[in-house]
């Protein structure tokens, strides 16, 4: 009887950390979504790419970046999203609808 009282509050133990990490990852992703200046690691986190891959980037000069006292590096968020944008294809609607606006302004 006593096993089955502690197995049962071992079991909402875990419910309760379960659901504190996932609160705590959520927080985390808020706080990063809020933020302007990324530091490697929101940079990883925000974008998915590992943090060997941004340093490949930076030393490559193919992604912007800051380093004010000559060491850490630092990301501004808008830059990135630019970026990470800037060869992005156009969909068939969207030339549909600009094959559409060309045709009928020609008229």
């Amino acid at each position: 009887m006593e096993k089955k009282l502690v197995t049962k509050k071992l079991e909402e133990l875990q419910i309760a950390i379960n659901s504190n990490t996932l609160l705590v990852s959520k927080l985390k992703s808020e706080i990063n979504n809020s933020k302007r200046i990324l530091n490697v690691d929101e940079l990883s986190e925000y974008i998915g790419f590992s943090k060997s891959y941004i340093y490949k980037l930076v030393a490559r000069n193919e992604i912007a970046y800051s380093k004010p006292l000559g060491k850490k590096l630092f990301f501004d968020k808008r830059k990135i999203d630019d970026w990470l944008m800037q060869k992005s294809s156009i969909s068939k609607q969207d030339i549909q609808q600009k094959a559409e606006s060309y045709v009928f302004s020609k008229k």
